[in-house]
């Protein structure tokens, strides 16, 4: 009876890393997503623009005028897709690897 107990705690154990790996995976992909997005979409001007301004969502009606009509919104969008994108093909690889 112990040894059954034992082996249940076990194998509850080792779900839980497999879970917790996939889970690393899936939120590494979504960085790559997200650094592949801003390599690609990032620029404004012919230069980047900063994260603070890139992730920066709050603020009064001026500062989300200038966002929309500047480009940073698409800008924004784009980059968040691109990291959306690699969180998906995480969750395939993780579901794959099985």
């Amino acid at each position: 009876m112990a040894q059954v107990i034992h082996t249940c705690r076990t194998m509850s154990i080792n779900r839980r890393g497999k879970t917790m790996g996939k889970l690393i995976g899936i939120f590494i992909f979504a960085l790559v997503g997200l650094g592949a997005g801003y390599a690609i979409f990032g620029k404004w001007g012919g230069e980047y623009v900063s994260l603070q301004t890139l992730f920066s969502f709050g603020g009064n009606r001026l500062q989300g005028a200038f966002r929309s009509l500047s480009g940073i919104e698409d800008i924004r969008n784009k980059v968040l897709l691109c990291g959306a994108a690699g969180a998906v093909v995480g969750l395939l690889l993780a579901f794959k690897r099985r």
